[in-house]
């Protein structure tokens, strides 16, 4: 493979660094530092950090590559590839793209017909999973809710009937109240574990019922979080049409909006949200049509 210019095309390494305790770096990161000819940063000042620790003196051009310089620093990266260059590409912690910049450039390369690569390394993803005494057999991930109040609840009724363990990131400020929203929409007796500081001086694991849970974080809690939830149980519960309308009505006279108390209910019923909202319908129609 050549580049644009006929020398021989480069390739991209992702490589992931320590999420708390650097002497879990992956072996071949220090010398992908030492070799790579640009290194891509989420943070110019860890890296600095990172490469002290691991006594590596980086040869190549350092530059920053975070969210807000992602779209515009793509191309200049993309076109180092293109020369024959070897992009390395570090975030904070973790593996980048995974809550991470790192996906516009791995898109661009691979529609470049670039070589891409990783170092394998710690995730907070499966750290988690594995510390949670959760099923881990199948999972999926979530990453940040959003910061909105409704927003976040529209979310997670999206997943309110998800069998699969699920994982979420979240900040520690608004940790209290996005367990509040799980308990409310998954059910305060679904289990959960909150992991903060994974593999740092302060790890901590606090397992239980997401109600017990979200009232310990409302002392407060510091630290980066990862959120591991229960899947959803297997509904055996059948409701009619009557019984999906009653739900409804109990919500809406709670003050919640039609559209949101039907998808909350067709989840806690584990049936389609159309199934919920035509029953809705058919109610309404019948009571007009009354005498």
């Amino acid at each position: 493979m050549t580049g644009t210019d006929g020398t021989a095309a480069g390739i991209l390494v992702l490589a992931g660094t320590p999420i708390g305790d650097i002497a879990d770096a992956p072996p071949r990161l220090a010398a992908e530092l030492a070799g790579a000819d640009v290194i891509a940063a989420e943070d110019t000042r860890r890296l600095r950090r990172l490469t002290q620790g691991l006594d590596v003196q980086p040869t190549g051009r350092v530059v920053s590559y975070f969210e807000g310089n992602e779209s515009a620093r793509t191309p200049e990266l993309v076109e180092a590839l293109v020369g024959g260059a070897r992009v390395l590409l570090v975030t904070d912690a973790g593996m980048p793209s995974v809550s991470d910049p790192g996906y516009r450039l791995v898109a661009a390369a691979v529609e470049k017909d670039i070589k891409v690569t990783a170092v394998p390394g710690p995730s907070a993803v499966l750290t988690a999973l594995a510390l949670s005494g959760l099923p881990v057999d199948r999972f999926c991930f979530e990453g940040f809710l959003p910061r909105k109040a409704g927003e976040r609840l529209s979310r997670l009724r999206e997943v309110g009937d998800e069998r699969r363990t699920l994982v979420f990131f979240e900040a520690p400020h608004r940790l209290d109240d996005t367990l509040a929203a799980m308990a409310e929409v998954f059910g305060a007796e679904r289990r959960a574990a909150v992991c903060r500081e994974l593999t740092k001086t302060y790890e901590e694991v606090k397992r239980g019922p997401l109600g017990e849970l979200a009232v310990w974080a409302a002392e407060g809690v510091r630290g980066e979080i990862t959120v591991v939830v229960e899947g959803a149980p297997e509904k055996t519960e059948v409701l009619d049409a009557g019984e999906l309308v009653r739900r409804v009505r109990v919500r809406e006279e709670a003050g919640e909006r039609r559209k949101e108390a039907i998808a909350a209910v067709a989840a806690d019923a584990g049936v389609p949200k159309r199934e919920v909202f035509d029953a809705v319908v058919a109610a309404k129609n019948a009571e007009r049509a009354a005498p």
